[in-house]
C-alpha cells in the first residue's frame, strides 16, 4: 500500500498535538486549583516566584509551566525567564467572569473517566445513564463553563433577542427555567431583573440544593428553586421558559415542548439554548463540533437513553429541534434569534 508522506506526517501532528491536549487535562485543573493562572494573570514570574507565591514545590511548578508554555497556554519571556499570560488567556483561564472558562470544562472531561466504564457497557448494551449517577465534577463543570457563557450573552443579547420579554421582565414577569442545574442561569436572569419572578426546576435534587446555596450567596430573593421533572412542574401564566443546554439530553423532549406551551401565557416566549449545530454531519465536523459530538456520546445521549428516550444528542441541528417544538410540541412560531460559536438561540411561540 503506497503511503502519502505528506498526509501521514500531518495526521500525525494532530494526534501528537490532541495527546499534548489529552495529557495537559489534569495539569490544566490542578494550575486552576492552586492559584497558578491568577497569580500569572496578575505578574510575570519565575517558577521560584510563582512557587513561593501559591506555596507550592518550585520543581514540580517547573515543568508545569513549561508543559503550559508549550501549548500555548502561558507566555514565556526567555530574556528574564519568567512566565505570564496575555489578557486574552486571562480572561478565559483566571477570570470566573470571562467569556469561557476552560478550566471548569476540564470538570467535565474529568467527569468522562469516571463514567469510562460505565460508558464502555453503554457501547455494548445500548443502556443509558441518568444524569445524577455521573461524578459530582460533572455538575461543576458544567455550571463553570456554561456560566461563563450565560455572563458573556444571556442578558446583553439573548434576551434582547427574543420578542418583548426584556420589557416583560423589566415591568414585572413570571419566568420558569427548565433543568437549570446548579441555578447559574436563574440567577443571573434575577439580578438582572429584580421586579420579576423566577423559578428553576430540575430533577436532580442535589443540583437544586446547591441552586439554592447559590441563590442565598448571591442575595437573590426572587428566585425559588423546586425539584420537578421537565414534563411534570406545577407553574402556570409564564411570560418565559428557557431551556439552556438540557433540551437535548431530555427523554421526552416533545412532551417537554407540549408542557412547556400549556405552562405559557398566550403571548408567552420559550427560549431554548442548544448547542451549536448545522443540520447535516458534515456541517459539525471542526473543532467545536467534535466537542459536543465527544460529551453527546458520553453524557447527553446516555441521559437521554436511561429514560428511554429518542437521544437526540448535542448536535441535533435546528431543524430537528423544530420538529420536537412545533410538529410535536404544539407552538406556532419558531425562529432563530441569536448565535455564538458555543449556541444557538431558539425562540418558540405559541
Amino acid at each position: 500500500m503506497a503511503i502519502d508522506e505528506q498526509r501521514l506526517h500531518a495526521f500525525l501532528g494532530r494526534a501528537v498535538g490532541d495527546l499534548g491536549a489529552a495529557i495537559s487535562a489534569t495539569l490544566i485543573q490542578i494550575g486552576d486549583e492552586l492559584g497558578f493562572y491568577k497569580a500569572l494573570a496578575k505578574e510575570r514570574l519565575t517558577p521560584a516566584e510563582l512557587a513561593e507565591r501559591t506555596g507550592t514545590y518550585e520543581r514540580y511548578v517547573r515543568e508545569w509551566l513549561g508543559n503550559q508554555a508549550a501549548g500555548g497556554y502561558v507566555e514565556y519571556d526567555e530574556a528574564s525567564g519568567r512566565y505570564g499570560l496575555s489578557e486574552e488567556q486571562a480572561l478565559c483561564l483566571a477570570d470566573p467572569n470571562g467569556p469561557v472558562d476552560v478550566p471548569g470544562a476540564y470538570s467535565i472531561v474529568e467527569a468522562l473517566f469516571h463514567a469510562k466504564s460505565r460508558t464502555l457497557d453503554h457501547f455494548r448494551n445500548g443502556e443509558g445513564m441518568e444524569w445524577g449517577e455521573h461524578h459530582p465534577c460533572l455538575f461543576h463543570g458544567t455550571e463553570r463553563f456554561f456560566r461563563a457563557g450565560y455572563n458573556a450573552n444571556l442578558i446583553g443579547a439573548w434576551l434582547p433577542a427574543l420578542d418583548g420579554v426584556v420589557d416583560k421582565l423589566r415591568k414585572g414577569g413570571r419566568a420558569a427555567d427548565v433543568g437549570c442545574g446548579h441555578g447559574a442561569s436563574t440567577i443571573l436572569m434575577a439580578k438582572s431583573f429584580p421586579t420579576s419572578q423566577f423559578v428553576g426546576y430540575d430533577y436532580h435534587a442535589p443540583s437544586i440544593e446547591v441552586a439554592r446555596e447559590r441563590a442565598a450567596e448571591a442575595g437573590v430573593v426572587n428566585a425559588s428553586f423546586e425539584v420537578a421533572d421537565a414534563t411534570g412542574y406545577n407553574g402556570k401564566d409564564f411570560d418565559l421558559i428557557a431551556f439552556f443546554d438540557c433540551l437535548h439530553d431530555m427523554g421526552d423532549p416533545v412532551g417537554v415542548a407540549r408542557h412547556a406551551r400549556g405552562a405559557l401565557k398566550s403571548d408567552g416566549n420559550c427560549m431554548i439554548v442548544e448547542p451549536f449545530a448545522g443540520n447535516h454531519v458534515q456541517d459539525n465536523l471542526n473543532p467545536v463540533g467534535r466537542v459536543y459530538f465527544g460529551a453527546s456520546a458520553q453524557i447527553c445521549v446516555p441521559v437521554s437513553l436511561a429514560r428511554h428516550g429518542p437521544a437526540l444528542g448535542a448536535q441535533a441541528g435546528e431543524a430537528k429541534l423544530r420538529e420536537v417544538v412545533v410538529d410535536g410540541g404544539g407552538f406556532q412560531r419558531f425562529r432563530r434569534a441569536a448565535e455564538t460559536p458555543f449556541n444557538i438561540v431558539l425562540e418558540a411561540r405559541p
